[in-house]
């Protein structure tokens, strides 16, 4: 039974390692990368009565209508008063409490095609209390923010540096008399540090062998005399730690010594420099952490003493006695610049004052922050007073414990059960839903049969047998032993680096024979047109090479007429990305690098000689297939009888089967797309009639539809974090994470159901989020109450029971995709 249990181990050191994480809530050290979710303005987290503004065209045009990409009332805030030559309207977002915010997104009002009005350029300002408002400067010192070229795109512009505040306020600007309608949405997380000011001395300017460095807090946003900063927040914790060599910054275009902000003793005329750190409420502090540099050969050295004092409220006395801390500090002679963490053992307090000690005659520092807790709040004699909670901590451990345990003797008992019964060769997976409650931070278990499949003769001509996967399952294990999924071999996460989908594939082992190098594209020639989307890590955007001709090491047999530029997809990953998302990156690289087919967009070069690192991809002429369709109609007997663009159903089945054709060459390599819907699919040239009689075009299946803001509501994000197309997933990738090429059937039996609807209206469109996923448990559970996609009216019977065979609850009951070009090929063209 030992044996039996050893599998689960990791899985229980998971649940212990998020249960000890839940209580102790220790990682708290800022991550200004992961900090970039969208807070809720397109979603509907944000109430309406959160969202004001100066005045309202009309009520169809009023502030709860500014939403990204919704298209309520008239379809966005439109001021009534001009925005030229005045700049006074604006529209608020109340987020109720502190927001560190990374960026923000703009876009026009597109009103179904009636709206015209979009504003090229905003102002922004913010409050942490509602009564002083702040204008956002850039890094240089620039107000306006760039904003849209047309009333449809959405616009996302970080934000550098960023905003700490409570409320936020857009104002539209125009150079010259224009109608300006704005939607937007606000990107970042809750500021849990609760900081709302510091007051530190003014940086000073280091002559560094007769140059200046300016080591002052250049982002500062509150007030600055005789020598003393206060009532704002600064560089000191905009998330950004400064490397080894303060001379160098991770911001481009900025001087020396822009990360740190620095003291020298003589010219400050004391042996400390004193912090004062003021919070939105009474916290009890346990940490504090300062990033500072020690260059020690240029005199810069970390302050080896701090002494900090505590202050309940405003108009409170300083709580005695002070706190004295030494910094011990080792490796002297190493130059690194280093994080200290200082116990401040659990005071409470609103107002923090700090004094650093010297320890020569420079100190820099690029981040302070801080690990603290609302109190828990007893009663004393009728007064409230303030308690550490670390009680309660305790307490909730001990749940924890014992839930654990409680876990362990139920998995004891099933695997006697199993072992009782002799029900070999049945495996369980765990899947883990945990939920961190705010009281008691409980998580609930589901247990789910691994196996999704039952005996049963082949379906389609060309389907597996059961029992026996074919290639596009994965390779079957001698001895009859289970088939393994792809779950169990080299997969990158489902959200790439650059907010793309990512290919899961088996471990790629490519020479040099069947993985030749790409070449090297000179990035001055790749011209920007508009940014498609962007992820955690980097971003894609749509770009022009002009004169592709004379690219002589650009391998692709592309038609572009002489003189005709050429549309490529460029995927950016930012220069500041970690290690490991470089190194996702060049595999992605690797992967995309071995698909050679003509329905699958292709790899064009890379830019890897320098930071930021491409890759450059096809791109098609009239965008992608879901865009491409819905704003079509389909072509009747009768005949075109308006103006509207139309699409015949030959025209529908031809790209159904290119479609199907370029998944047939993704399967022969084992690999599984996980993503594919008609978002996902790129239009091009025409290869049939006109289309206004309904031509065909080509069709090629790309990869970034996840990163696109367009495309936000066909996914369905997981506590904030990883983002699922869901109603495109079949019931065991929503349940148990596993994809495979019967997986992407499914998906395929999706997009040929959004083709046939011509693209208008979503999947299970009736149906919330929780819903499709309640409905994968019906698939699951097989007692005949899931739901599938009706029908749509102009698909033939014999069609839909295809995509029906596509949703099959047994995945080696679902046909191959060489069967599903075959069909759509022969049998559906004949189809009416």
């Amino acid at each position: 039974m030992a044996a039996q249990m050893l599998p689960l181990l990791p899985a229980l050191l998971t649940v212990l390692l998020i249960s000890w994480t839940a209580a102790q809530d220790v990682d708290w050290h800022f991550d200004t990368v992961k900090c970039r979710y969208a807070l809720g303005m397109e979603d509907g987290t944000i109430p309406d009565s959160d969202i004001t503004a100066s005045s309202a065209w009309s009520d169809s045009t009023e502030a709860k209508h500014g939403r990204l990409s919704t298209g309520e009332g008239d379809g966005a805030w439109c001021p009534a008063g001009p925005v030229f030559p005045s700049s006074s309207e604006y529209l608020q977002v109340d987020l109720r409490k502190l927001h560190f915010l990374s960026l923000v997104g703009t876009q026009g009002r597109h009103a179904d095609g009636l709206g015209r009005e979009f504003a090229r350029s905003y102002r922004l300002r913010y409050s942490r209390d509602g009564r002083h408002w702040i204008m956002w400067k850039d890094r240089w010192g620039q107000e306006v923010v760039s904003g849209n070229e047309n009333t449809y795109d959405v616009v996302l512009k970080d934000l550098g540096p960023p905003i700490i505040a409570r409320m936020v306020r857009f104002y539209p600007l125009a150079d010259r008399v224009m109608s300006v309608c704005l939607r937007v949405e606000l990107y970042g997380c809750v500021w849990k540090d609760g900081l709302k000011a510091y007051t530190a001395p003014v940086g000073h300017v280091m002559d560094l062998s007769g140059s200046p460095v300016y080591l002052n807090d250049s982002i500062y946003d509150g007030s600055k005399e005789a020598g003393v900063m206060f009532g704002g927040l600064g560089q000191l914790c905009d998330g950004v730690l400064g490397g080894n060599d303060f001379m160098e910054s991770k911001e481009l275009r900025v001087w020396p010594g822009y990360d740190y902000v620095g003291w020298n003793r003589e010219t400050l005329g004391q042996p400390t420099v004193d912090i004062e750190f003021h919070f939105e409420k009474t916290r009890v502090f346990h940490t504090m952490q300062v990033h500072s540099n020690h260059r020690h050969t240029q005199h810069v050295r970390v302050f080896n003493e701090v002494v900090c004092e505590f202050k309940a409220s405003l108009l409170s006395p300083w709580a005695e006695p002070a706190l004295s801390l030494q910094v011990p500090l080792s490796d002297l002679h190493d130059p690194s610049s280093r994080t200290i963490s200082l116990p401040l053992g659990g005071r409470p307090a609103q107002i923090l004052r700090c004094r650093f000690s010297f320890s020569d005659r420079w100190l820099l520092i690029s981040e302070i922050s801080f690990y603290s807790k609302f109190p828990a709040v007893t009663l004393r004699a009728g007064l409230p007073v303030a308690k550490d909670d670390s009680s309660n901590t305790a307490i909730l451990i001990g749940c924890l414990v014992g839930i654990i345990l409680l876990l362990l003797a139920i998995i004891a008992v099933i695997l006697w059960r199993q072992y009782w019964k002799k029900l070999l060769g049945k495996v369980f997976f765990i899947t883990m839903f945990l939920y961190r409650s705010k009281a008691l931070g409980l998580f609930s278990v589901c247990i789910i049969p691994l196996d999704c499949v039952r005996e049963g003769p082949p379906p389609y001509p060309g389907a597996p047998p059961p029992g026996l996967s074919g290639a596009h399952y994965g390779e079957a294990s001698g001895g009859g032993g289970s088939v393994p999924h792809y779950a169990e071999a080299d997969i990158i996460s489902l959200q790439g680096v650059s907010g793309n989908n990512t290919y899961a594939v088996p471990a790629l082992s490519a020479t040099p024979t069947d993985c030749p190098p790409l070449p090297e594209l000179p990035r001055e020639r790749l011209i920007f047109k508009e940014k498609l989307g962007e992820g955690q890590f980097g971003e894609v955007h749509l770009c022009e090479i002009e004169d592709p001709q004379d690219l002589e090491n650009l391998e692709f047999p592309f038609n572009v007429r002489k003189g005709r530029p050429l549309l490529v997809a460029v995927k950016i990953l930012r220069p500041d990305a970690s290690k490991n998302a470089r190194n996702d990156f060049l595999k992605e690289v690797k992967i995309l690098s071995r698909l050679k087919d003509p329905n699958i967009i292709c790899l064009l070069g890379v830019c890897v000689s320098s930071d930021p690192l491409c890759m450059v991809t096809e791109y098609m002429e009239s965008g992608d297939l879901n865009q491409y369709l819905s704003h079509r109609v389909l072509l009747d007997k009768t005949g075109p009888s308006h103006n509207t663009p139309t699409i015949s159903y030959p025209a529908l089945i031809s790209m159904a089967s290119q479609i199907a054709s370029g998944m047939k060459f993704l399967s022969s390599l084992n690999f599984v797309h996980r993503d594919l819907a008609t978002r996902n699919c790129l239009v091009g040239g025409e290869r049939g009639e006109g289309e206004d009689r309904g031509g065909e075009r080509q069709i090629k299946i790309a990869d970034f539809g996840m990163s696109r803001n367009l495309y936000a509501g066909d996914y369905y994000r997981i506590q904030g974090r990883a983002v699922l197309p869901i109603r495109w997933m079949a019931w065991e990738c929503i349940l148990m994470g596993k994809f495979t090429t019967a997986s992407d059937v499914w998906a395929f039996g999706v997009t040929l159901w959004e083709m046939l609807s011509v693209c208008q209206e979503q999947p299970y469109s009736h149906m919330t989020d929780e819903q499709v996923i309640d409905n994968a448990g019906e698939f699951f559970r097989d007692q005949g109450r899931q739901v599938y996609l009706s029908r749509p009216a102009v698909c033939p019977q014999g069609l839909y029971e295809l995509m029906l065979g596509c949703w099959s609850r047994d995945c080696k009951l679902r046909p191959s995709f060489a069967y599903i070009h075959s069909f759509l090929t022969e049998d559906a063209m004949n189809m009416v």
